[in-house]
């Protein structure tokens, strides 16, 4: 069943509008930088195609973004860089790209919908929803453009550093990934405070 706009509904009956979404990517690849987003859906032009991020193949989720880019009311990135994740751990650095996502939206939000259980505090109401990228469309619609941009950054970083292959494991731990660590060290885009690069 597609993610819905139920939720957003009975928020927006109360009053409670502009409603974001907000998710995460790469809270687990070994490099590059955490990414978030939040998406303010237009409840009269929902997008077609959206759902969970995971749930799509990238030509799908392409065209979703593009869809998503086009007709919400405001849409807010930002991450948190491997630096920022070795200094603070990645729960922290998530909150805080999430926080940053969310701030930039151009519409300011009266009620956030966040995946997962552990939301980040912002000086509106929050709800995490454990499961909200395959249920909530908001929250679908934030988790798509997340991993597409976090995408776009991670093949940005593999013209830099052809020998990782960024562009297709997009800083997962590959065996491909893992021999290139080996061979060459980590780059400064690797999160230092993950293993194997902990015990270097």
């Amino acid at each position: 069943m597609p993610p819905h706009f139920r939720l957003e509904k009975r928020l927006l009956r109360e009053g409670l509008w502009p409603v974001a979404g907000v998710d995460e990517a790469g809270r687990g690849p070994l490099a590059g930088p955490v990414a978030a987003a939040a998406v303010i859906l237009d409840p009269h032009r929902l997008p077609d195609g959206v759902d969970d991020s995971k749930a799509l193949s990238a030509e799908a989720r392409a065209a979703a973004f593009e869809r998503i880019a086009t007709s919400a009311l405001a849409v807010g990135v930002a991450f948190a860089s491997a630096a920022e994740i070795d200094a603070m751990n990645i729960r922290r650095a998530t909150l805080a790209a999430m926080a940053r996502a969310v701030a930039a939206l151009a519409l300011a939000p009266r009620h956030v919908l966040i995946d997962g259980n552990d939301p980040p505090s912002l000086a509106c109401p929050a709800e995490a929803i454990v499961k909200g990228d395959a249920t909530c469309l908001s929250i679908a619609a934030a988790s798509i453009v997340a991993k597409v941009m976090r995408d776009r950054q991670m093949r940005g970083l593999a013209e830099l550093y052809p020998a990782y292959g960024f562009a297709a494991n997009a800083g997962y731990g590959t065996r491909e990934h893992l021999a290139a660590i080996a061979a060459h060290g980590p780059t400064p885009h690797h999160r230092m405070s993950f293993s194997p690069m902990r015990r270097k």
